[in-house]
């Protein structure tokens, strides 16, 4: 399993429900991780899609107790997740936020594809700081790229202790 987010320089990744920043190539580079695979959110996450639609062009589960809709598939809980998933391939699956999925599903992630950008926002979500925690490894780091005032680059980080679920 896999998880992707976009984090400003204190890893924080929204606000109101929000994402921090609409960067072109960082919504490509989410498009082209995610088309044609699993994506996994909570309730707000989907609620904050264009439209309050799921993703197109790819399976979309989302975690809730409180959600009830034909055009996604609903678990409610972390251990029927599982038991959906294992009819998947792990490197397809994608964690695609908010915080509190990212939190609950990071220990189980092998791979994090971040974008960094190297702004601060008032961010009221975050995402755990992989620089600060002895599981991940930074593998990959692209050089530095700019859009508009937004100095920002993809890093791919390695878990090096994943815990096992399917």
């Amino acid at each position: 399993m896999n998880c992707i987010a976009a984090v400003d320089s204190r890893w924080g990744i929204g606000k109101d429900n929000q994402l921090l920043f609409h960067i072109p190539d960082d919504l490509k580079y989410f498009r082209e991780k995610t088309t044609n695979k699993v994506v996994v959110m909570g309730k707000n996450t989907l609620l904050s899609l264009p439209n309050q639609m799921p993703l197109p062009n790819r399976k979309n589960i989302v975690l809730s107790t409180s959600v009830s809709r034909t055009d996604c598939v609903t678990c409610t809980d972390i251990s029927s997740l599982f038991a959906l998933l294992r009819g998947f391939n792990s490197d397809e699956i994608f964690v695609i936020g908010g915080e509190d999925v990212y939190k609950q599903l990071l220990p189980y992630c092998s791979t994090a594809y971040i974008t960094k950008v190297n702004k601060q926002k008032a961010a009221t979500k975050f995402f755990s700081n992989l620089d600060l925690s002895e599981n991940w490894e930074l593998r990959y780091q692209s050089d530095r790229q700019r859009y508009k005032d937004i100095e920002f680059c993809f890093c791919e980080y390695i878990n090096t202790s994943p815990l096992l679920t399917i």
